[in-house]
This record gives structure tokens, sequence and C-alpha cells, in this order.
């Protein structure tokens, strides 16, 4: 009895098993082989057309992959276009056209702009008519002159400015007041350097002395026509010339050398 049941349950449970799809079968159709040769006899029967307003040219050594039909290459210009387009033979017309149109209307603009025409650059233009600004003479324009004065007023007019010339006669050079001794002939009268001992000098402390009295000048120059005017080079009354070489402090003829020497040159 258990055995039966058993059997009863194994039917019953085949029966709800779906079954297995067949994996050569597409969708749509029975199987891929059928749907192939259905492909192939409507590609066969059909006729591909040209998309409209497009020509077609048979390309030479070009097939499609069934090997059967030759391809074709489409050319994308309207049927019944020309290869040259329409009107070229006068281009040149219409670039010179375009030109023309361009240059009147820059014309156009600078007249607006300033009122006046542009003057255009020809042999055939008048010569511009000279205008004469204020202030600049006109002595050396034939035609203008005559136009102001004859040749005898002209004459008068020479004679004019003759009678009013004056010549002045050179005078001497006034005299050089004496304002001290003179730095530039008493630096070119030496030739010996600084610090050649040519006078004799005696005094106590003369270090100090000498650096205190030449503290008093502003300049060495100062202290050198000082030091000339009293006395010096032969006598030296404040000590400023301690080592006896006939300049005082810092003072050095140098410049006034070098500027003679460049002067001779």
């Amino acid at each position: 009895m258990r055995e039966i049941t058993l059997a009863v349950a194994l039917l019953a449970l085949a029966s709800c098993t779906p079954g297995v799809p067949d994996s050569a079968a597409g969708v749509g159709f029975g199987d891929y082989q059928s749907y192939q040769q259905q492909r192939d006899a409507e590609l066969q029967s059909s006729t591909i057309a040209p998309p409209p307003n497009v020509s077609s040219e048979t390309l030479p050594g070009q097939q499609d992959a069934a090997g059967e039909r030759p391809l074709s290459a489409m050319n994308t210009l309207p049927a019944g276009a020309e290869t040259t387009p329409a009107g070229a033979g006068n281009q040149g017309a219409d670039s010179a056209e375009a030109i023309a149109a361009d240059a009147q209307a820059a014309l156009n603009a600078a007249t607006a702009n300033s009122g006046e025409a542009p003057l255009e650059a020809s042999p055939a233009n008048p010569a511009p008519e000279a205008v004469n600004p204020l202030g600049i003479s006109e002595e050396n324009d034939f035609g203008a002159v005559d136009q102001q004065r004859s040749i005898e007023e002209d004459a008068e007019f020479i004679q004019e400015n003759r009678a009013r010339y004056e010549q002045i006669q050179p005078e001497a050079l006034p005299e050089r007041a004496d304002t001290g001794p003179n730095l530039a002939a008493y630096a070119l009268g030496t030739t010996h350097s600084v610090g050649t001992p040519l006078y004799t000098r005696i005094g106590i402390n003369a270090e100090a002395r000498y650096t205190r009295n030449c503290a008093k000048y502003a300049s060495p120059d100062l202290a050198q026509a000082d030091f000339l005017s009293k006395g010096g080079p032969q006598r030296d009354r404040m000590g400023l010339d301690p080592d006896g070489d006939g300049f005082a402090c810092t003072w050095d003829p140098a410049p006034f050398r070098k500027a003679a020497q460049g002067a001779s040159e």
C-alpha cells in the first residue's frame, strides 16, 4: 500500500515540473536555422533603393558581404546638380562690385565724420594752396613781397635798417678787485708735493695747535687763503702748516694743477 502511494506522489510531482526549453529556439520563431533561412530569402528578394535626390555610382572592385551585389557610392550632390557652381564665371565681376561697394561705404563714412570728402592721390590733382601761418616770414616769397611793397620801398626799408645799426666798440676789461690771495696762482707757482718740508717751523704743542686752529675754518681753501694773507708760506703765525710744506691744514694744490694741465691740452 505504501509503495502505491509513493508511486502516485512521484507521478504527480513529475507532472508539475516544467519542461526544459530548446536552446536552439529563438524569440518569435521555431529555431535559429529557420530564422536564418527566412532572412536570406528576404535579402535576396528585396532591393535597397537609394535615398531621394542622391545619385549612385558603382565602385569597381567592391562587393557586399554576400559577394553578389556591388556596393554603391553615394554622391552627396543633389540629382541634376552641376559640378561647377552656377555663375562661377561672374565671380570676378561680383568681387569687383563688392570691393567698389566697400570703398564707397568707406568714402561715405569719412565724409560723414569730417564733412569733407577725402582727397584722392592723383597726378592730375592741383597743387595745394599755400597757407602762411601767423608769425612766419614771407621775405623769401617774391610774390608775397611784391604785393606788400615795391622795389623802391624795399630799398628804402633797407636804408632805414642800416641807419638804425649801431656798432659797439670794445672796451678795456675792468681790473680785478683785491679779494685776497689767489689760490690758483699760488698752486700753479709751486711744483712740490704735499708734505715736502721747505720752511722752518718752531713751536710748542704744534700738533694740538694745528688741530685746534684748522677746525675754525669751514674749508681748506679758507684756511690756505688766511694762511697766505698772514705771512705764509714763510711765516706761520696760526700754526696751520706745522710740517713747513707751505700748504695750510689739508689744502692740496693738485686740483688746480690738473685743471691747468687739461686746459693746455
